[in-house]
């Protein structure tokens, strides 16, 4: 991994440098901003029906690529248990600190204990964490988004490279033992790995697609 990006602690959190000054410091901050208007606001989130989440079922949620955790926390201030597992140890001390903040803030204490996080490739994982729906958030292909999560999907790009492995994940996470597998895409994108989905769920700018392995 480039030496490029250094993790610092500062502002009460940790925070991920670029030496060459490209871009501002980034941390995973699950108590402000807009993750914490998406939860006092919840809205129809498409990621929740994709995940087949009702009101009177909470599916375990397994986050194969957790990222900086946003689509995780989403979940887990739904209801659910999420397991986000994070193969970059730089992008994994993030969240951990993220998830620390957020148990100690009282707006977020109990979503926070929603959420388990893991350091690793997660289909080592796949089988020893019981749950009923992997969900799998590779990098997308370039297409145009806001200059701010461009910034954040390069950098993310740079420390963990560009999931060319992103088929070979959604086939271990096919062969796991759950009920469903949803991968995020770009909307109009091709399937991974060539699979076709059972169905999908389209919004304005992004696709989910539902695999069943144990039938719908």
């Amino acid at each position: 991994m480039s030496k490029q990006y250094q993790l610092l602690s500062q502002h009460g959190c940790l925070e991920l440098h670029d030496r060459d000054n490209h871009f501002k410091p980034l941390s995973v901050d699950f108590v402000e901003g807009k993750l914490n208007h998406r939860r006092i606001f919840p809205g129809k989130e498409l990621i929740a029906k994709a995940v087949g989440l009702k009101k009177n079922y909470l599916p375990r949620v397994i986050d194969a690529t957790a990222g900086l955790g946003r689509d995780a926390f989403i979940l887990a201030s739904l209801g659910c248990q999420v397991s986000l597992i994070e193969r970059s140890t730089m992008i994994f001390q993030l969240l951990a600190d993220g998830l620390q903040r957020a148990e100690q803030a009282e707006s977020t204490r109990e979503i926070a204990l929603r959420m388990s996080l893991y350091e690793g490739e997660a289909r080592d994982f796949f089988s020893q964490i019981e749950a009923d729906v992997i969900y799998c958030d590779p990098m997308y292909p370039e297409r145009k988004k806001s200059a701010l999560v461009k910034k954040e999907m390069r950098i993310l790009q740079a420390i963990n490279g560009a999931d060319e492995d992103s088929a070979i994940l959604l086939r271990a996470a096919l062969a796991a033992n759950v009920k469903r597998v949803v991968v995020k895409r770009p909307k109009g994108a091709e399937n991974l790995a060539e699979l076709v989905p059972n169905f999908s769920y389209n919004g304005k700018h992004t696709r989910f697609d539902v695999y069943c392995p144990l039938g719908v």
